[in-house]
């Protein structure tokens, strides 16, 4: 398969630089602007909200393919993803396919092996060209290229996050939209970047797999789930991330959730646990 990346320097992405330094810039204005209740909701929507739309949603769901739920539903999840600020889903998609395919080489789009600080946040600094080319990075989501709702949510995803702020100010204010949107949206961004970065320098490894994951329980707690890397390296497919008792899955939680009531089926789980190496290839 040819590689994703070409021999040309990188460019600079001065979009994402533009928006990533504004989030960044809006959590110190947050500041003086902090109530219990503007926190309270910040939590609520960093631990439950976003959890049902990026991890479960744009990850086990979409990705992995880890169980099925009815369109309409995948539908809701993959909007909540957008919703909450979660990216272009069919882009999230192609780019942690691509992270697994080519785990810590220099075509994984944020590997590890160029250091924490590239997997953590600077491979956002440069454009990738993969993302640039539509036919490059729709060919590692053809199971949704040709889905209207996606297509359309993939483009017009950061109106979709925009809208979450009205009902904010409705309910309360400067300091809902400030901690309920930016800070919450500025923790998820770094929660989920500790998965690329953190979780493939520090912790533990219950599977002797291809790549540097390893399970980091910090990252595993905030991420409701998903610092549990190595394990979910190791079986890519596997709704539960979490192998071990201690090893705590709020997501697989939900999704089980679904399942007892009937809105889940054809879950996926793990095997017994094994030293050997055990890869689960993402779906492309």
């Amino acid at each position: 398969m040819n590689s994703p990346t070409t021999a040309t320097p990188p460019r600079l992405h001065y979009e994402n630089i533009f928006w990533l330094a504004l989030a960044h810039a809006m959590v110190i204005v947050a500041i003086p602007y902090f109530t219990w209740n503007a926190f309270a909701v910040c939590l609520f929507g960093l631990f439950v909200i976003t959890p049902l739309g990026v991890n479960l949603g744009f990850h086990r769901l979409l990705t992995h393919k880890s169980f099925k739920v009815a369109k309409p539903l995948e539908y809701l999840f993959a909007t909540i993803g957008a919703m909450v600020g979660g990216g272009p889903p069919l882009h999230w998609v192609a780019e942690h396919r691509l992270h697994h395919r080519y785990s810590d080489t220099d075509k994984d789009p944020h590997s590890a092996g160029r250091g924490f600080w590239h997997a953590h946040i600077t491979h956002l600094f440069y454009h990738k060209d993969f993302e640039d080319i539509e036919e490059q990075w729709m060919k590692y989501v053809p199971d949704y290229s040709g889905d209207r709702y996606y297509r359309f949510l993939n483009k017009y995803w950061i109106a979709f996050a925009a809208s979450t702020l009205i009902p904010l100010y409705l309910v309360g204010g400067v300091s809902f939209v400030l901690w309920g949107g930016f800070v919450r949206v500025v923790m998820m961004l770094h929660i989920t970047w500790f998965v690329n970065s953190a979780s493939h320098f520090w912790g533990y490894r219950n599977y002797e797999t291809d790549d540097t994951s390893r399970n980091c329980w910090w990252v595993g707690l905030l991420g409701a789930g998903e610092g549990w890397h190595n394990n979910h390296h190791a079986m890519q497919t596997s709704a539960a991330h979490g192998h071990r008792w201690w090893e705590i899955d709020t997501t697989y939680m939900m999704i089980r959730a679904l399942e007892i009531v009937g809105l889940a089926r054809d879950v996926k789980r793990p095997r017994v646990m094994e030293t050997a190496a055990v890869v689960d290839r993402a779906p492309v």
